[in-house]
């Protein structure tokens, strides 16, 4: 299965149940994530909202169901026979002044070591008789990228720039930041990785790249998300 981008000018949030599990499914997961917990103790089962359906609804209109969820859940993947729903995460290009497009590489604490993406991360479910709409989704990816980058953005500066479906059908929500020189985005990631350390933590990304072609990317050695190779051509294709 290749990676599906989906061209996007709104975006119609449903929330649904999450269907039910049988209990051996239910048990097996269960068993996953503690042999996963015991390998990686950093890992923690908190609310997280995942991907219930998603489908054209216009020409630029997508329809998306979501679910509450914990990162539990995910375990199910690893159970034979039993179906995990979608993955949902909001994620952002960050471009240079001068064209490229920003990598990050995930530290070897993380579930994913070494593997470059984008900065972002899972959607969380609302709080407090909030709503998940698109200026809530934005508000994530601005954070993510505050937490992750030391960018500090709002949900107006970001545009939702394409919608990606992936090779396990985790839906990604793709951000466009304003451009920052090349000098910012150094120092702000500089700052906000020795905050981490201070605070007697990993910094969740520990390298960022600048790229500007396919090419280049592929010299970033170490795994890739399989949605960035598309995603950087699309955007720095366009320019």
């Amino acid at each position: 299965m290749g990676i599906d981008l989906f061209d996007v000018e709104r975006l119609l949030l449903t929330e649904a149940a999450e269907p039910p599990l049988p209990p051996h499914d239910t048990e097996a997961r269960d068993r996953v994530w503690d042999l996963a917990v015991r390998a990686n103790p950093t890992l923690f089962d908190g609310p997280v909202v995942a991907c219930g359906g998603l489908e054209r609804t216009g020409s630029s209109i997508l329809r998306l169901s979501w679910v509450r969820v914990t990162y539990r859940h995910y375990a199910l993947r690893r159970v034979p026979g039993a179906t995990a729903l979608p993955s949902l995460f909001v994620n952002v290009v960050q471009p240079t002044d001068d064209g490229r497009v920003l990598a990050a590489r995930m530290s070897p604490s993380t579930a994913a070591p070494g593997r470059w993406q984008l900065p972002g991360g899972s959607v969380e479910p609302p709080q407090d008789g909030a709503v998940l709409d698109e200026s809530a989704l934005a508000g994530q990816a601005a954070r993510e990228l505050a937490e992750e980058l030391g960018i500090d953005a709002t949900a107006e500066d970001l545009k939702l720039g394409v919608v990606t479906r992936g090779e396990n059908g985790s839906i990604g929500l793709t951000y466009l930041a304003p451009a920052l020189p090349e000098a910012t985005l150094r120092t702000c990631f500089a700052v906000a990785a020795e905050a981490e350390r201070v605070q007697g933590r990993e910094p969740e990304l520990d390298d960022i790249a600048l790229v500007r072609s396919r090419d280049e990317l592929a010299g970033l050695a170490g795994p890739h998300a399989d949605y960035l190779e598309p995603v950087v051509h699309r955007f720095t294709s366009a320019r």
